[in-house]
């Protein structure tokens, strides 16, 4: 069967990581075994074409992740459970400064909000309900956007969804109280799958712009992402 082959090819890989790769990094990851201390909390979408340690270049220890369907934060008291937990957690526990909500080009939830009662989703009602999170985003791209269509729509819909999840995630205890203390900043990327550009939401401007421009604001200074 395909899904053997498949399961297969996982297990070859779990197989040549341990008998090759651990031994070579063991120091690092006894070290790692002690505990963690993450840079940042990273959230974003469960689509397998996304790999936020690739993208940033990370080491294990480096993220912690929360990953799901649309990289959706609900708002504090809709829908608690893993993703509130896991920012909780982070900000509480582990005490990260950094939140980044990375959305990404091609998002098949995005593609699925544009049209919430679509047939299709009639097999997913979970899927469905997740993403009501998402629908003033939805009404602000229609609002500012309507005349987009196709892929640009898609793309429009992408960033308008990682500023509707940043104001969510400001909703959250442990994150209201970290911004104003000053301990803790939060940033909105967009990932393109197919030219691995990175783009992060910049408040002075209110556009997404390349990270090389916001990396260049960095120069001198020790910043790790």
């Amino acid at each position: 069967m395909k899904s053997n082959g498949r399961l297969k090819r996982l297990l070859q890989g779990a197989r040549h990581f341990r008998e090759r790769v651990f031994p070579i990094r063991k120091s690092q990851f006894e070290a790692l075994a002690k505990g963690q201390n993450p840079v940042a909390l990273f959230i974003t979408c469960a689509d397998s074409r996304i790999s936020p340690e690739m993208i940033t270049h990370a080491e294990p220890g480096d993220l912690f992740v929360c990953r799901n369907i649309g990289n959706i934060v609900p708002k504090y008291g809709d829908m608690l459970g893993g993703v509130s937990a896991v920012i909780e957690y982070a900000v509480t526990a582990l005490k990260v400064d950094t939140i980044i909500i990375c959305g990404h080009s091609d998002c098949g939830a995005m593609k699925a909000l544009r049209d919430p009662e679509a047939k299709e989703l009639d097999a997913m009602p979970t899927v469905r309900n997740w993403l009501s999170n998402a629908l003033e985003a939805r009404d602000m791209v229609h609002e500012h956007h309507g005349d987009l269509e196709g892929d640009h729509y898609t793309q429009a819909l992408v960033e308008q969804n990682v500023l509707l999840q940043m104001k969510h995630l400001r909703s959250h205890p442990a994150v209201a109280a970290g911004i104003e203390k000053g301990n803790l900043q939060i940033y909105g990327w967009v990932y393109g799958i197919e030219d691995g550009r990175i783009e992060v939401f910049d408040h002075g401007t209110t556009r997404f712009i390349p990270i090389e421009k916001l990396s260049a604001r960095f120069s001198g200074r020790n910043y790790r992402i």
